[in-house]
């Protein structure tokens, strides 16, 4: 990971591209961060960075989470989180990570808490299907159905669908553009949708997804003996050759 920051939501938009294209677009409200804590090789085994954001009221954090505060001198900090980082050596305690540390055009990795759904059932958890709503199908239209096997294995097998708590997990949007960077604003633009509430915090990482781009096959000798070389053109492949 080369390039992370902290960010709250704020909500989403639109702009219009050069073209006149509409561009959907989440504005995200990324950093300051502080660094609170480093880690090294030699002494945790591994090199990261915690960082910090948002800040808060004295009586909002615990003493455990003042003492940490207090010892890298960061201020009321809501929100803390680690990224190993391969910079992470050069970083120091103190250091202020902002929304220029990415520009436009880049493409990243967001991950946050979605929005929550209670308690739902298995059409709208998981898209199921309804069963007949004529002949005789009574009032289970909505239920799951058949939970599995009688005697053997007498269990229900894991991963079966059912009812329960929908949405309010950890989801992360992967290979998204950066369109507009406002480090006076601390604003972060992103094409597209992220996960999360307005207000709810998201973590901005460089995307992990390495797209390697097609480049043209090297012209080749064909040799008329293999089936490969012989073509039928009433064949719809052929044609496309």
């Amino acid at each position: 990971m080369k390039k992370a920051i902290i960010g709250k939501k704020v909500g989403m938009t639109q702009i219009f591209d050069e073209t006149g294209k509409v561009v959907p677009v989440t504005v995200i409200e990324a950093g300051p961060c502080k660094v609170v804590q480093k880690k090294t090789v030699e002494k945790e085994g591994y090199a990261s960075v915690q960082m910090g954001f948002e800040e808060v009221s004295e009586r909002k954090l615990s003493k455990p989470e003042k003492g940490h505060l207090q010892k890298a001198d960061a201020g009321n900090l809501a929100v803390l989180h680690e990224f190993r980082l391969e910079n992470a050596a050069e970083m120091n305690v103190g250091d202020v990570i902002k929304a220029d540390t990415f520009k436009e055009g880049d493409k990243v990795d967001v991950t946050g808490i979605s929005k929550g759904k209670g308690y739902a059932g298995v059409i709208k958890r998981y898209n199921a299907g309804r069963t007949p709503m004529t002949h005789g199908g009574g009032p289970v239209h909505r239920h799951a159905g058949s939970m599995g096997s009688s005697a053997s294995p007498s269990r229900i097998m894991p991963g079966k669908i059912g009812a329960g708590h929908m949405g309010a997990e950890q989801v992360t949007v992967e290979n998204l553009d950066v369109v507009k960077v406002d480090p006076e604003l601390n604003m972060i633009v992103i094409r597209g949708a992220i996960p999360g509430p307005k207000g709810g915090i998201v973590f901005i990482r460089n995307t992990v997804k390495n797209i390697a781009v097609k480049q043209a096959q090297k012209a080749g000798t064909v040799n008329p003996q293999k089936a490969s070389a012989r073509t039928n053109p009433q064949k719809a492949s052929a044609r496309t050759r």
